[in-house]
């Protein structure tokens, strides 16, 4: 699981990206689309139209980092807004990525495993 410290930037692509975009083109829509410069050391978050992959990119002060995931079952609840992006907290990205609806506080049932 990954974790941020508290405090730190984190931007949600609201609308969805192709999943075939690496570094440049991932970095490019950071500076394009969402108007932010990624060497200030943020973490912005991509998926792709059927919300079942997600892309994290970042900047550490050396390199670019390039994170994916892919779901082998069920989708990310991605928040809706108007823009093109959201600013979200470490604890909210932490969540979606678990398979935690924000909008309904609660586990997807495809994440539920059996104990």
């Amino acid at each position: 699981m990954l974790a941020f410290p508290v405090g730190f930037k984190i931007y949600l692509a609201v609308e969805a990206v192709d999943m075939r975009k690496q570094f440049n083109g991932l970095w490019a829509m950071a500076t394009e689309r969402l108007k932010e410069d990624p060497l200030q050391g943020a973490v912005f978050a991509f998926t792709n139209r059927d919300r079942t992959r997600l892309k994290l990119l970042y900047w550490d002060g050396t390199g670019v980092w390039v994170l994916a995931k892919r779901l082998e079952q069920g989708r990310f609840t991605w928040p809706q807004a108007d823009g093109a992006k959201l600013s979200l907290t470490p604890e909210a990205l932490t969540m979606l990525l678990a398979g935690i609806d924000l909008k309904k506080a609660e586990k997807k049932a495809w994440y539920l495993r059996p104990s």
